[in-house]
């Protein structure tokens, strides 16, 4: 299969011959990056292409919303396996919205990652029940769910051959958000599938702009990188990368259980307030990064003390990096009576209402940022 010339399209840029995405080199952690060091060499391939090519080895790009809703508006189209990486760790804010829609009547295979953050003794078969649910009730349907940490190499065996249990002979779409883990899974299909003896190709739908990276397998068929979808909903996605580093775990978290009064506020790390409105006193376990400081107070004290401290005695990015984080939304939450619940803030994490006694829960969060009520976890 030959490789594209760098033509200049309709748009008068010139597009990488890989995969045909327009060039740029202004920033190389967006789609069709080259250094401009490389631009005098032909044909123009992306680092993206690059990597997968030489060093069978993919790295992750982003793209925004609608661009990634058109790429994957294709995928109906087709006769794929469709593999959905999800953050075990970030589940609501990393599965994508509405997948079901989009993909037709293609099997999803849902693979879980980071379980290496849970506690360790957390019961797996619990948690993968726990998941099948979740996935229900967003409307989507998958053939299985497999839990896996690509990082430490747990359940990698189990995803592959899973993969080729359902793949039967057929394309495999990798889609998700970014910071899932999808290029370490793509790195191992690629080194398990394919020898890269053909050049990269491309797969153009009708109404996008970006071509999905089509790795060649063994077989004649393709695995299909997509970009990662950057949902702003995420923590992760709006503080500074400086702090990234303390608010994402990089090895399982160690709960912290805090036994509260009515009338008690705890901050965490100055991006996010916990408010116990009203309640018999009970207790409260926070799953988030062992980075993050935690600080507790009395609720009438906590909008002097946030005012005074953020970004330094309550922890976080500093008072000037804070200035560019939306400001707080209020979110009120009730806890029914007889009900378990986590109170679950996108990127940052989880809290476990320990009691069903009930109680009612501020919440504040920068503005946009994900904040559900759900089932307990654990």
């Amino acid at each position: 299969m030959s490789q594209r010339s760098n033509k200049h399209e309709s748009d008068g840029r010139i597009h990488c011959a890989g995969c045909g995405v327009a060039i740029q080199s202004e920033n190389k952690e967006l789609i069709g990056f080259v250094p401009a060091s490389a631009l005098e060499k032909q044909p123009i391939i992306c680092q993206r292409c690059f990597r997968i090519k030489n060093y069978n080895e993919a790295s992750s790009v982003a793209l925004d919303q609608d661009d990634f809703l058109r790429l994957l508006s294709g995928i109906g189209n087709t006769n794929s396996l469709v593999v959905h990486i999800v953050d075990i760790f970030d589940f609501e804010g990393s599965l994508i919205s509405g997948l079901q829609r989009f993909v037709g009547n293609n099997e999803v295979l849902l693979v879980v990652n980071k379980i290496d953050l849970l506690p360790k003794v957390m019961n797996m078969n619990r948690i993968r029940n726990w998941v099948q649910q979740q996935a229900k009730q967003q409307g989507l349907r998958t053939v299985d769910v497999v839990l896996c940490s690509a990082k430490r190499n747990i359940g990698f065996e189990r995803v592959i051959e899973e993969i080729e249990n359902y793949r039967n002979g057929r394309d495999v779409y990798v889609v998700g958000a970014t910071n899932v883990g999808k290029s370490t899974l793509i790195n191992r299909l690629i080194s398990d599938y394919s020898d890269l003896t053909q050049e990269l190709t491309t797969s153009r739908y009708p109404g996008t702009t970006l071509d999905a990276v089509r790795i060649p397998l063994d077989d004649g068929n393709a695995i299909i990188d997509t970009p990662g979808i950057v949902y702003t909903s995420r923590m992760t996605e709006i503080v500074p990368r400086s702090f990234l580093g303390t608010l994402l775990p990089d090895k399982p978290i160690k709960p912290l259980v805090y036994q509260l009064n009515e009338g008690q506020t705890l901050f965490m790390g100055s991006i996010a307030r916990f408010d116990f409105v009203e309640g018999d006193r009970q207790s409260f376990t926070f799953y988030v990064s062992n980075g993050l400081n935690i600080h507790r107070t009395k609720l009438e004290r906590a909008d002097e003390l946030y005012e005074q401290h953020q970004g330094e005695l309550l922890g976080g990015p500093s008072r000037e990096e804070l200035a560019d984080i939306p400001t707080w939304t209020r979110h009120s939450l009730r806890v029914k009576r007889g009900q378990y619940n986590d109170i679950y803030i996108s990127g940052l994490g989880w809290i476990q209402v320990n009691s069903d006694s009930g109680a009612l829960l501020d919440i504040y969060a920068p503005k946009g940022i994900k904040v559900v009520l759900r089932d307990s976890m654990i």
